[in-house]
């Protein structure tokens, strides 16, 4: 593997002066190479003389920069803590000091319990800076590191520009979760990037292709589909932000983002038209997708899938009954088959089929000419190569995996060979789905394996055996065996290649060296950035546009300044991929613009560093500017302010909750507790449920073990059930709630759950805000919780059989009288078959049943000892109670 370099680039170095001396966040342009900046960031701390926590990165991107730290030769190097460490062990660690990586719940407990020495972290980084809202758990971890800690340094990054564009002031709240006073903006437009960018240049080859007429026809049928929905989805909802729901918008990523967090709160009001609407936009995006990307069989596929569809062309919206419509379908066909003049004079059903039965034309797409030729030009450059130089590798850089192995098939066996393997499985798969016995031609296709670094058969081996219309078909794929010169030329590599990318297409072609690796849909989101620095290509084509790529490459050559690198790019001119490529420049130049609008106008108060003693950010008094206030106090006792703790189980602190009730002025506890979720006071314990975790409690049963559990040890149980705030507050889209109990409605079994849980409450919360709310006032004027006592209480395993063999009303008599509780009131009802027979019992026999000597005589004496009769007691009901058995009882199901 090649040893990864740190060196820094001329304006890398700015960016890291500008946020060592002075603490901020710094927003890049995509592909600039934040990570970098980051990277140099740990190798300064990795010391054990510092304590810096590293918040924010995944696990992948953990793992990819302490690889990176590694081939550097730092020691030591950054640590990882995660759940797998005991609290003993994790203050070890902390105390050694180092750069630590943290998950943000082990962080957030460990602050609160005080085994982490806020007062000795020298530092923090945060990664993915534009995450930080006020309510998640790094805002969390922030806040409680400004309350204990005045000069430890806080440094942000972020490359996403856009995510600052929302909401309003967003980047100035997100500086204030962090508690930094300067912003820190390099956009790829910066004047230091430009001018040593430009003194870098790769040397780039653009080629401009044409879209075949038939594709130009399929672009303009489908963008005249689109433009139809998105007006009518305006028509439907006149309360949308028209500004965003563009065609332009449409053809791009995000479009689905926008439409899903504009109508997620209202989707239960939407009527069926619209709901209709956004899922045909989502198929008409999904066909646009695979016009440009993908060959002309499956593009066909996938549109006649839709026309066939008897679903889909009966829950349509309207758009299939358009010209537009049928003139797709037509060109759609007419890229298989070819140009079908004669079809307006075909009537008769017999014609018709064997139109469909003719020999297929399958029009390659235009890129793969091009790519074939570029491949080409390169073995011939390499075979005329300086022999000290020797020949260089090519790095083809595509979209997603299946674009990447369609481009693998096709260098191995050629364009016409793999579009009639894919005719062949298709006219298969259409047979199998008709009935037809003639089926047998899909034996000649032999299914397609990812086959990474190693190359691909070539299909014009396939045996010719079957039938007639199989040998056709199998020598129609002989024909064109031997289209391409490169297919004899992928048995094996001419040199290994070592890369840790397991995304990658290694050995598709000796000479050149061709490494194949997707865009987009990898499982490591730096494999290509391995790939770029394992591999060391001289040659790299861009089959499909991708900003953040290209400036990876631009900063790859000025990395490697004395290294040849030639790139190639191929793009559909007047296409929607090139108007999307643009669209994605265009709206990453605006979001700067405004940033920088925003920098210039942003108005920073000296306290927001949080550095200050008496810093009102930090400040957890929630009582209103305008609250009332008794000014007339004299001979009156001054109150004394008592501060108000709830005991939190530790897996809730993955929910936003903990936090924001801490920054309501209440102390919370985190322990582990098997009872609950939180503890309010000593007698109100509450059960945390979000809309999908309470359907599935309630499926398996759990939510009833829970609300014994909490029935049995609290006097006032309370069941939360807590909404997302971006989705309606509603448990049911149903304008009316049915009058019939069922077992499969959510609300019927809310309803039998608060039938047998009388003491059970529950609370309706359409977010963690009102939640925070409504637990401060539930705590007015009540007791605090004790966590020792919290954490004694534990839900045995017998909860759930006894309560099946027992009813509640023998348990509440037994725990009512001396000497029995909650561990061994069981132990009695299964050795004593009713309450007479208690009474027979000797001291000696209930001391042996209940395992303790002084339970037994509190028992015994309060059994035998003479009680007053009342006026109102029935002669025979004690006698009838005593001889009925505790599993006369037996709940009734």
């Amino acid at each position: 593997m090649a040893k990864c370099t740190t060196k820094m680039l001329e304006y890398e170095n700015q960016m890291f002066l500008d946020l060592f001396h002075e603490d901020g966040l710094i927003i890049t342009a995509r592909g600039l190479g934040i990570e970098r900046i980051l990277l140099n960031f740990l190798k300064l701390y990795c010391d054990p003389a510092n304590l810096v926590l590293v918040l924010n990165v995944s696990s992948q991107e953990e793992e990819y920069l302490v690889e990176q730290l590694e081939q550097t030769g730092v020691t030591p190097l950054p640590k990882v803590i995660t759940n797998e460490y005991s609290t003993n062990e994790r203050h070890s660690i902390y105390m050694q000091g180092g750069v630590l990586f943290v998950t943000s719940r082990i962080l957030v407990v460990d602050m609160l319990t005080e085994r982490l020495p806020i007062d000795l972290v020298t530092g923090i980084l945060v990664y993915k800076a534009h995450k930080i809202v006020e309510s998640c758990q790094e805002a969390f971890i922030m806040r409680l590191y400004r309350q204990k800690n005045k000069t430890g340094f806080v440094k942000a990054f972020s490359d996403s520009p856009q995510s600052f564009t929302v909401g309003f002031c967003h980047v100035e709240r997100v500086m204030k979760n962090l508690f930094v006073r300067k912003l820190y903006l390099w956009p790829r437009f910066h004047a230091s990037v430009v001018s040593f960018l430009d003194t870098h240049k790769p040397d780039v080859v653009e080629l401009h292709l044409q879209l075949t007429p038939s594709m130009v026809a399929c672009q303009t049928a489908l963008l005249d589909l689109i433009n139809a929905c998105v007006k009518e989805l305006k028509r439907c909802n006149p309360g949308l932000n028209t500004d965003e729901i563009t065609v332009e918008n449409a053809i791009g990523k995000s479009f689905e983002q926008i439409i899903r967090l504009q109508l997620d709160p209202v989707w239960h009001q939407l009527g069926a038209k619209t709901r209709q609407l956004v899922a045909d936009l989502k198929t008409l995006r999904l066909i646009l997708q695979h016009l440009t990307q993908y060959d002309c069989v499956s593009f066909y596929n996938i549109v006649n899938s839709i026309r066939t569809s008897e679903r889909t062309f009966g829950q349509n919206s309207g758009w299939l009954f358009l010209d537009s419509a049928d003139s797709l379908f037509a060109h759609a066909r007419e890229r298989v088959y070819g140009s079908s003049q004669k079809a307006k004079k075909v009537k008769t059903d017999k014609t018709k089929s064997s139109a469909e039965n003719q020999e297929p034309i399958l029009e390659e797409c235009p890129k793969w000419k091009a790519l074939g030729e570029v491949l080409k030009e390169i073995e011939e450059e390499n075979q005329n190569a300086d022999p000290s130089i020797g020949p260089g590798r090519v790095l083809i850089a595509a979209d997603d995996d299946r674009t990447c192995n369609q481009i693998k098939e096709y260098l191995c066996d050629g364009g016409h060979s793999l579009l009639t393997r894919l005719f062949i499985k298709a006219q298969a798969v259409k047979a199998a789905g008709q009935g037809k016995p003639d089926a047998a031609p899909a034996e000649s296709y032999k299914g397609k394996s990812k086959g990474k670094g190693k190359s691909v058969k070539s299909a014009g081996k396939a045996e010719t055996k079957g039938s007639s219309s199989e040998v056709t078909l199998t020598q129609m794929l002989d024909e064109h065996k031997d289209d391409t010169p490169q297919q004899d030329q992928t048995k094996d590599s001419s040199e290994p290649i070592a890369s840790s990318s397991s995304d990658g297409y290694f050995g598709v072609l000796k000479s050149p060296v061709t490494i194949l690796h997707p865009l987009h849909g990898c499982s490591d989101v730096h494999g290509l950035t391995r790939t770029l620095n394992d591999v060391k290509p001289r040659f790299v084509v861009l089959y499909d546009a991708d900003m953040v790529f290209v400036r990876q490459l631009e900063v790859y050559k000025a990395s490697h300044p004395g290294v040849p690198l030639r790139v190639y790019f191929l793009m559909y001119t007047g296409s929607v991929e090139e108007q999307k490529y643009l669209t994605t420049l265009r709206k990453e130049k605006e979001a700067f613009e405004m940033l920088i609008r925003e920098k210039a106008t942003m108005v920073i108060p000296e306290e927001r560093d949080g550095k200050m003693v008496d810093d009102p950010y930090l400040s957890r008094d929630t009582t209103a500017a305008n609250a009332t206030v008794n000014t007339r106090k004299g001979g009156i006792q001054k109150e004394t302010d008592v501060q108000h703790k709830i005991i939190v189980d530790m897996r809730e602190f993955r929910s936003e909750l903990p936090s924001l009730i801490h920054r309501r002025g209440i102390d919370i506890e985190p322990v582990t507790i098997d009872v609950g979720d939180y503890i309010l006071t000593p007698d109100i314990c509450v059960e945390r449920k979000s809309v999908s975790d309470l359907i599935g409690s309630l499926n398996s049963g759990r939510l009833y073990n829970q609300c014994v559990s909490m029935s049995r040890y609290y006097k006032r149980p309370v069941l939360l059930i807590e909404f997302d705030p971006s989705k309606p507050f509603a448990l049911q889209f149903n304008k009316y709630i049915s009058s019939e109990i069922s077992i499969q409605d959510v609300t019927s079994r809310l309803a039998l759950l608060t039938l047998h849980f009388q003491k059970l409450r529950i609370l309706w919360c359409p977010s963690p805000y009102a939640t925070a709310e409504l637990f401060e006032e539930l705590k007015v004027g009540r007791s605090q919780p004790d966590a020792a006592a919290a954490m004694a209480i534990t839900a045995e395993s017998q909860v759930g059989q006894d309560s099946e063999k027992y009813s509640h009303a023998s348990k509440d008599l037994l725990l009512k009288m001396p000497g029995i509780n909650s561990k061994n009131y069981y132990r009695i009802m299964n050795k004593v078959e009713n309450l007479a027979e208690l009474l027979t019992l000797s001291e000696d026999t209930i001391g042996e049943i209940l395992g303790s000597a002084n339970n037994a005589k509190s028992l015994w004496d309060f059994l035998h000892s003479e009680h007053k009769r009342t006026e109102s007691a029935v002669s025979g009901g004690s006698k009838a109670s005593t001889s009925k058995g505790w599993k006369g009882y037996k709940r009734k199901r």
